[in-house]
């Protein structure tokens, strides 16, 4: 009865989130043409993918080391379940929307639990499948395995991202339950998640110390050689490389049942706690000092501001997601003062004879690089969700709300912004000239980043989310800011230094201060031109009833 009921909660879960089942019965033809948009970025997404995947077997197929192939697609398929699981944990498993309708029904606690980590295995799915089947092309064109490898091959790519999806979740259901003892849950849980992210970084240096200087043959040799040695010790890797590689019913059968019985263990466990920690990431403490006194009084933009600071600090999905790139951004200027920024500099050009004055105009860029990764007025539109309705029946225009949410952002990246750059002026050994026009150029690219998220999160606006992790990480509007924006300042930082030996800096960076400070205007312009249309009129937004 329990399986017949599990399986009815997550065939509805499903459908109420299938583009497709949306497609099929929306009537709203603007709706429609995003979903075939959304449909058609995503296939391109595989696309580039897959043929990452197919080159990495044809580097491997030439040097002769083609059999280290299925090793290297179960680790990188583990390896990314693994950390995209753990990103999105809090968000799906708990403190989730729906949590108090879900949990009203005739379900037992680790049923709901087993259920939603099942929906967001599915949701993924696709991805993995895509990098397992074409890596399996290419292993099939050079090593020629026998038919029946195919089909096991297939099989099996179902179960790889399941060992290490459960651990994750493992260990994020750990850490919540870690921080449900603290006052300040989510403080705790963003501060741990934060930790994991920056080690994360920090891998990066590590793998470049061991690469360092070698050449394409003997990297590719490394990495086999590092393959082979990971799945001595993470055994699902050897499990399924016995099963391709050898024919091993014995890793076909390991592979299986140690992930069905891990499924059952981690759910049973999950369940026994699984109420107290939803209940306990949902409530919050008061403090023991609290003082009645005179309110101060703010403005109405000012009070949206507040209230998008602790909606941020409220998620940890939200904050990891939104303040990620402002983090990374303070210790790159703490480190540069530390190190210097010469150091810096030969470090990422592997000791090749640049001037660092040239590089000095690109400081503005390389900041917003990481400061402009994301701008919460892409998500937050649709992040109110259901409260849309409420916040439009207020007696507050609205480009005012617009203007309360930018103003927010504006808050989180300015400092950041301003900080990091006389740091890193100050290392670089900028003119002082130069310093204040870095300075106003990255707060008229904090102004811009704010203003076309905002163009971003109206125009493709979405409330009809079941969870923010859909809209945070997964939303059109946040992949339309992110995607160009990123492009766009990779661009403009070679362009930038291109031109900074041709013509004089301080004119440089003032043609480009009044550029991008017009991009800005458009865009703020833009945003409230949109304001002045009915409050159904946004995409993706629901007409009312």
């Amino acid at each position: 009865m329990n399986k017949k009921k599990g399986i009815i909660l997550l065939k509805t879960l499903l459908l109420s989130t299938s583009q497709r089942n949306i497609y099929r019965y929306c009537t709203d033809k603007k709706k429609k043409r995003k979903i075939i948009g959304g449909m058609i970025g995503t296939g391109l997404l595989y696309i580039m993918l897959m043929a990452y995947c197919i080159a990495m077997c044809v580097g491997y197929g030439t040097y002769g080391l083609i059999s280290s192939t299925p090793v290297m697609c179960a680790l990188v398929i583990s390896g990314i379940a693994f950390f995209f699981t753990f990103f999105k944990t809090n968000g799906y498993l708990f403190n989730f929307r729906e949590y108090d309708m879900l949990m009203s029904l005739p379900f037992e606690a680790h049923t709901v639990a087993a259920c939603k980590f099942a929906y967001m295995y599915i949701k993924s799915l696709p991805w993995y499948l895509s990098i397992s089947l074409s890596m399996m092309a290419g292993y099939g064109y050079y090593a020629r395995p026998k038919i029946y490898i195919y089909p096991v091959w297939i099989l099996l790519s179902v179960f790889l991202p399941l060992i290490p999806m459960l651990l994750s979740a493992f260990l994020g259901f750990l850490l919540a339950r870690f921080s449900a003892g603290f006052r300040k849950t989510n403080l705790i849980q963003t501060i741990l998640t934060f930790v994991l992210l920056i080690f994360c970084f920090c891998l990066r240096f590590i793998l470049e110390g061991i690469f360092k200087n070698d050449r394409v043959e003997e990297v590719v040799g490394k990495i086999s050689n590092i393959s082979d040695q990971s799945a001595g010790i993470y055994f699902p890797a050897k499990w399924f490389s016995d099963a391709i590689t050898k024919g091993s019913m014995t890793g076909i059968l390991l592979l299986a049942c140690v992930s069905t019985v891990l499924f059952v263990l981690v759910f049973f466990l999950v369940g026994r706690s699984y109420r107290n920690i939803n209940s306990a990431l949902k409530s919050h403490a008061a403090s023991r000092k609290f003082r009645m006194s005179t309110q101060k009084k703010h403005s109405v933009k000012q009070a949206i501001a507040f209230k998008e600071f602790k909606r941020l600090t409220g998620s940890t999905v939200y904050m990891t997601n939104a303040a990620l790139g402002e983090i990374l951004a303070a210790l790159l200027s703490i480190v540069t003062l530390v190190i210097g920024f010469d150091k810096i500099i030969a470090i990422v050009t592997q000791g090749a004879p640049i001037d660092v004055f040239m590089l000095q105009p690109a400081i503005p860029f390389v900041l917003y690089f990481l400061i402009g990764m994301m701008a919460t007025t892409a998500c937050s539109p649709s992040l109110e969700g259901k409260n849309y309705w409420i916040l439009q029946s207020l007696p507050i225009e609205k480009k005012t709300i617009y203007q309360g949410k930018m103003l927010f952002n504006l808050y989180l990246t300015v400092p950041f912004m301003v900080i990091s750059t006389l740091c890193l002026c100050i290392s670089a050994k900028t003119p002082a000239l130069h310093t204040i026009l870095y300075v106003i150029l990255g707060i008229a690219l904090c102004a811009f980043s704010t203003a076309w998220g905002c163009v971003c999160g109206i125009r493709h606006m979405r409330l009809d989310w079941e969870n923010e992790v859909e809209v945070i990480k997964q939303g059109s509007a946040v992949t339309i800011y992110l995607l160009p924006n990123m492009l766009v300042t990779m661009g403009l930082v070679v362009l930038v230094v291109f031109l900074g030996t041709k013509m004089d800096h301080v004119l440089m960076t003032l043609v480009l201060i009044a550029l991008v400070s017009v991009l800005a205007l458009l865009s703020y312009l833009s945003v409230i031109r949109m304001c002045s249309h009915s409050p159904s009129s946004g995409a993706g937004a629901p007409k009312a009833v």
